[in-house]
Formats: structure tokens, C-alpha cells, sequence
């Protein structure tokens, strides 16, 4: 008995602790609910309650009033009939027998035969002076609430509360009744001397009562529903807006949350990008030192060595000699000259923001024949379409690097430049017919494909080198939308 003791204990204490979990999962489960919801379940219950309160108390009201009226029009009528048959009251103790056949005779006929049930006659102390059921004429009966609300002056009528010890009979019949207390005053005093109870027979009067009971909860219930109807015709429109706010508002947010990270991509890139720069800047301007080192200047230095030579020191040269020697001087500073032009021309940029995509490509592939003497292929499809000064310095730039690529280590053979559209990209491809490399192991010191492709993806563009023993294709994508969004 003591374990099971301890058991019971247990389960208590789980089931007050589980309480509260229970109830949070109720309370999660009703907020998951949609606002429409929500208000059918509680609006519903709370209208039903309050149609129920509503109804109760109409109805009451209503039984109430017509018991009232139907009790009062049934009273008037039988107190016109059996009050002048009545002694004066104030002084008699008993009924006569003559009083009492005049009853018998006034009840047994006629319309008050037909309409009541029993009648009783009472003396204030609860002696019924007179019944229809002789059994009890002479009785005592301890005074009910309402015989005594009867000898105050007021007329009381009850349906179907046959309770009282003196009403046995009218219980056993199994009739409907509508029970009335009606006081008998003094004419002159107007005192209260007697009263009588009546029990109407009550069919009619129940159907009557029954058909205003239906129409009065069919009102009552129409009004609700009614109320009910409109208030969930706004509630479902407000909701439906909700949910449409809601779902506008999900997209917007999950738009923006695309824009912040396309954003933190686009800030990471140009942070990488910026790096990047500033590592090729140094790495261009050593290649420009190293062009200037191993060119220009080695032949400068030879017309230096050339100058300051004993050839020409020595005054008993000889003139031929002597000329020989100057022109070697001439020479090696003739084409230390021609270098410094190169490399200036490479770095300086033609005007290239005015002209259009196709003069573009042409002064590119110009300068390229002029300055190599090799022949490029130049191919042309598509429309015109505007480009920024930043994506025309750019394809220029791409093809000049790729064309002097080609030609650095493929010797220039079979180098050909193709532009076309696709849609709202334009595409340039520069190509020759060389050996090939593989891309994956070119050097990172090799700042050719390295700073194209930087020059191209700096401005949200594709670059790809494919490249194999038939030769290299170098390619640049830009998506002039974006562009000019940006």
C-alpha cells in the first residue's frame, strides 16, 4: 500500500508539471492558427453563448407575458362570472349550500365547464371553502407562496408547476394547465377577502405558446447568424488582405535579403578586386621597368660604351673607322628610340570613349598588324548597342593583351578577332592557330591572362581561355543590362 501511495504521489507531481507544457502547446497550436480561424472558433463559441443568454431571457420574458395576459383575460372573465354568485365574503365563514349548488351548477356548464379543470375557493388562514373536488371543500392546507402573494393583492398564474400538496388530482390528469391565483376584494374597501384558484385547461393556450418560443429562437438565432456573417465577411476579408501583406511583404524581404547578399558578394569582390589591382599595378610597372631595363636601356648603354670607346679617343683613328663606330652608336640609339616608342605606345590609350564597338575593335586590330606586321582576321555579327567608356576600354584592352599574347608565344599565327551578340551580352573572342598551353599551369607572374581576366570580372563579366594543340580561344562576356543598371 505504501508503493502504491508513493506512485500515486509521483503521478501527481507529473501531471502538475506536465501542465504547464500542455498548456504552452495549446497556446502555440491556437497562435499557428490563421486570424480567420481564430475568430470562427472563438466568434462562433462566443455567439452561440450569447444567442443561448439572449434566447433563455427573450423567451422567459415572452412565457412570462403571455402566461400573465392569458392568466389575466381568463381571471376577468371568471371573476364576472362567480363574484356575484359570492356572500359577503368579509363575514362568512363557510359557504351556503345554496352558494355552493350555484357553483356547482356555474362550473359544471357552459364555457367555464369546458375551460377549467378544478376550481378551489380560499379563506386567508389556507381553508379551501370551496373545491370542485369535494374531497378537499373544508380543508387546510399550510398557505403556499403563491396564495399568500394572492392575498396581498396580486394575481399570480403558473404553467405546468402543479406542486403543492393540495393539487394531486390536476397532477394525475396528465393535462396541461395554466394554474391562477385570483384575489376576491370588497367592492367598497376594496380588501382582499378571499381567493380564487382556477386551473385552465391549457392546450390552445400551449400551442400558442410554443409557436411564439420557435418564432422567438428562430429570430434570435437568424439575428446571430446574421451578425455573425457580417463580422466574419470583414474579419476574412482582413485576413485575406493580411495574408497578402504577409506574403508581399515574405517576397520583400526575401528580395532584399538576395540584394544584401548579392551586395556582400559584389563588396567582396571589389575588395578582392581592388587587391588584386593594386598587386598587377606593381606587378605592370615592374614588367615596364623590366622592358625598360632589358631594352632601351642595354642599348643605351652600348652607344654609351660606343662613345667612350678608344676608336674614337684616339685622334690617329682612322675616319673610316671612325664613321663605322658612330654609326654603331647611331644604330644601337636608333633602336634604343623605336623601343621607348613601343612601350609608349603600348600604355597609351587611343580615344576609344567616343567611337563605336566596331571602330573599337578596328583601331585594336590596326595597331596590333602595325606594330607586329602579322595579319588578324577580323569578324563582325550583331547590331550596335551603346556601351560605357569603362566596357569600351576594356574590350580594347582585352584585345590588345590577347593579341600581343598570341603573338608572344604563338608567333602570331592564324590570330583572328570575332564579335557578336547574344541577347543582351556581347562577346568577344580572340583566337590564333598555335601550339597551345595548358591554363592550369600558367604562372601567376605571367600578368597577361592574369590581368585580363581581372580587367573583365572588375566590370561583373565571364572570362574563359580554352586552349588545346590546335590552338587558344580567349573569350570575354559583358551583360550590357547589368552595366547599365549599375
Amino acid at each position: 500500500m505504501a508503493s502504491l501511495g508513493v506512485a500515486q504521489q509521483q503521478i501527481g507531481r507529473f501531471a502538475v508539471n506536465m501542465a504547464p507544457y500542455r498548456a504552452t502547446r495549446l497556446i502555440d497550436r491556437w497562435n499557428a492558427l490563421s486570424l480567420a480561424t481564430q475568430f470562427l472558433l472563438a466568434g462562433g463559441l462566443f455567439s452561440l453563448s450569447a444567442m443561448i443568454v439572449v434566447g433563455i431571457s427573450v423567451t422567459s420574458q415572452i412565457e412570462a407575458a403571455v402566461t400573465r395576459n392569458s392568466a389575466s383575460t381568463t381571471a376577468l372573465y371568471v371573476d364576472s362570472v362567480i363574484a356575484p354568485l359570492l356572500p359577503e365574503m368579509r363575514r362568512s365563514e363557510v359557504l351556503e349550500e345554496s352558494v355552493a349548488h350555484a357553483l356547482d351548477e356555474t362550473l359544471g356548464q357552459g364555457a367555464l365547464g369546458t375551460r377549467l379543470q378544478s376550481f378551489k375557493l380560499w379563506r386567508s388562514d389556507g381553508t379551501i371553502l370551496y373545491s370542485t373536488d369535494k374531497k378537499l371543500t373544508g380543508k387546510r392546507f399550510p398557505p403556499s407562496d403563491n396564495l399568500r402573494t394572492a392575498f396581498a393583492g396580486r394575481m399570480v398564474s403558473e404553467f405546468n408547476k402543479l406542486d403543492d400538496p393540495e393539487s394531486q388530482a390536476e397532477r394525475d390528469s396528465g393535462l396541461h394547465l395554466l394554474e391562477i391565483y385570483n384575489p376576491v376584494l370588497q367592492p367598497w374597501s376594496g380588501e382582499v377577502v378571499a381567493v380564487l384558484e382556477f386551473d385552465e385547461i391549457a392546450t390552445e393556450f400551449e400551442k400558442n405558446l410554443q409557436q411564439a418560443l420557435v418564432r422567438t429562437w428562430s429570430d434570435v438565432a437568424a439575428v446571430t447568424a446574421i451578425f455573425f456573417l457580417g463580422l466574419s465577411a470583414i474579419v476574412f476579408r482582413g485576413s485575406r488582405t493580411i495574408r497578402s501583406q504577409s506574403r508581399s511583404l515574405k517576397q520583400r524581404i526575401a528580395e532584399l535579403s538576395d540584394l544584401l547578399a548579392q551586395n556582400r558578394m559584389l563588396r567582396l569582390r571589389v575588395q578582392r578586386a581592388s587587391q588584386r589591382a593594386t598587386a598587377l599595378n606593381e606587378r605592370y610597372l615592374r614588367r615596364i621597368g623590366a622592358d625598360l631595363h632589358d631594352g632601351p636601356a642595354q642599348l643605351v648603354a652600348l652607344a654609351a660604351l660606343g662613345i667612350d670607346s678608344p676608336v674614337l679617343a684616339d685622334a690617329a683613328t682612322p675616319a673610316a673607322a671612325r664613321a663605322r663606330e658612330l654609326r654603331a652608336v647611331k644604330a644601337n640609339l636608333d633602336d634604343a628610340m623605336r623601343e621607348i616608342r613601343n612601350i609608349s605606345k603600348g600604355l597609351v590609350l587611343p580615344h576609344v570613349e567616343n567611337a563605336e564597338l566596331t571602330e573599337i575593335l578596328g583601331l585594336a586590330v590596326r595597331a596590333h598588324e602595325e606594330r607586329t606586321g602579322v595579319k588578324v582576321m577580323l569578324s563582325m555579327t550583331g547590331g550596335h548597342t551603346p556601351l560605357s567608356p569603362a566596357a569600351k576600354i576594356c574590350i580594347f584592352r582585352f584585345i590588345q593583351e590577347a593579341l600581343n599574347n598570341g603573338f608572344r608565344h604563338a608567333g602570331g599565327a592564324g590570330q583572328a578577332v570575332a564579335k557578336h551578340f547574344d541577347g543582351e551580352r556581347v562577346c568577344i573572342e580572340v583566337s590564333d592557330t598555335g601550339q597551345g598551353f595548358d591554363p592550369k599551369i600558367v604562372h601567376p607572374e605571367r600578368l597577361g591572362l592574369v590581368g585580363l581576366r581581372e580587367r573583365v570580372e572588375s566590370l561583373g563579366g565571364q572570362f574563359a581561355v580554352t586552349s588545346s594543340q590546335n590552338g587558344t580561344v580567349v573569350k570575354m562576356v559583358l551583360n550590357i543590362a547589368e552595366m547599365g543598371q549599375a
